[in-house]
């Protein structure tokens, strides 16, 4: 009995194992769009330089980061081509930085995205940060774990925006 057990279970993580790899997941083609927005929310973007702390949190980060303001909002944007553990939530550089983090919710914006958001506290100052990840297609993801799982799973093709907003 112990043998047939263990040979189902080989035999169904045989089977499952195609799935959870990555190496062939078909990189993004030349004709996706990985242009940075010009604008959010209707204002426009001016490209800003990467403080120390985003830069160290990011040196190994496996795509391509950029970081803008719209006059209102700090906005750093993150494009993936395929699903890697090396991106990380905003809420683990925030505590990396020293914040103090409320409980994460979800928002939903007017026209009905969604983002996941909390408050941020050091030295007395207070920041809302909102964070998402979209693909081409529009699908988007409001957390770090489910992206990867639906990329991995190839539920979602990439390559795939991470936006992530403060004030």
């Amino acid at each position: 009995m112990k043998i047939a057990g263990a040979l189902l279970l080989s035999m169904l993580a045989a089977a499952l194992t195609p799935m959870l790899d990555t190496r062939d997941a078909a990189p993004a083609t030349p004709t996706q769009s990985r242009e940075w927005p010009h604008e959010f929310r209707g204002r426009p973007l001016v490209r800003m330089p990467m403080n120390e702390d985003e830069r160290r949190f990011l040196a190994d980060f496996p795509g391509t980061v950029a970081r803008f303001s719209d006059g209102e909002r700090d906005i750093i944007m993150r494009w993936v081509d395929r699903p890697t553990r090396k991106l990380h939530p905003a809420e683990d550089c925030y505590r990396g930085w020293g914040y103090e983090l409320s409980q994460s919710r979800i928002h939903d914006d007017a026209d009905g995205t969604l983002w996941r958001c909390f408050t941020a506290r050091r030295d007395g100052t207070a920041r809302e940060v909102c964070e998402q990840l979209r693909d081409l297609e529009g699908t988007h993801f409001t957390d770090v774990s489910s992206w990867y799982w639906a990329a991995t799973l190839r539920q979602t093709a990439g390559p795939w925006l991470v936006t992530t907003v403060s004030r």
